[in-house]
């Protein structure tokens, strides 16, 4: 079965973030809560996976343990159920990520990976790698910040998106995702809008969902 999804971040003013907090701020606690997600989150920290190209063999399988790690970690960072069913209008059908919260962002106002039959976030999350994942605020792409905050997190997020050319050699080679010539990469959207909002006092929120 074929689905949409979209790894979105978009930054906005604080009395937007105010409005939106009471909606999307416990969705987003209810799946860091999940039962099975902190233990997930720390096989993934104390773990971290090869090189994707190993994960699945010419036989089509990997070794049970290894299936299982990788099972664990799809399963972290793919869409969260209460944030994308709040998104996608399931539990409140007068509100939708697409409508309430993206419509008519500037792209300087907004940062969009959209991809069919894969997800952005544990490509991105995969390419850098658990310890600096761990810098970024908010729960495996998801995250509503004040204007303070974005400044406040800002120097976490440059610690963990700041690349010599080796590095980021290696992370532009586990990040699975294919780009169009306009598209732009998830090593790069995401420390953009960081320091765009940070320099016009704004804040942002990110939304990992389905959108079909």
């Amino acid at each position: 079965m074929g689905f949409t999804s979209i790894w979105a971040i978009s930054s906005h003013p604080d009395p937007f973030i105010a409005e939106l907090s009471p909606r999307l701020l416990p969705a987003m606690e209810a799946d860091r809560s999940e039962p099975h997600a902190r233990r997930r989150w720390e096989r993934w920290q104390q773990a971290p996976l090869p090189d994707y190209r190993t994960w699945y063999r010419s036989s089509g399988h990997t070794a049970a343990a290894d299936d299982a790690a990788i099972r664990s970690f799809l399963d972290l960072t793919t869409p969260g159920r209460h944030v994308d069913d709040l998104c996608s209008g399931t539990v409140d059908p007068d509100f939708s990520a697409i409508e309430n919260v993206w419509a008519d962002r500037s792209d300087d106002n907004i940062f969009t990976s959209v991809h069919s039959k894969d997800y952005a976030v544990p490509s991105f999350f995969h390419a850098i790698g658990p310890a600096r994942a761990a810098l970024l605020p908010g729960w495996c792409g998801n995250f509503l910040l004040t204007s303070a905050q974005v400044r406040r997190t800002l120097p976490d997020v440059e610690r963990a998106l700041a690349f010599t050319d080796a590095e980021r050699a290696a992370a532009d080679a586990q990040d699975w995702l294919h780009y169009s010539p306009r598209e732009e990469c998830v090593l790069d959207g995401p420390l953009r809008l960081w320091r765009t909002a940070a320099a016009n006092g704004l804040g942002l929120c990110g939304l990992a969902v389905h959108i079909s």
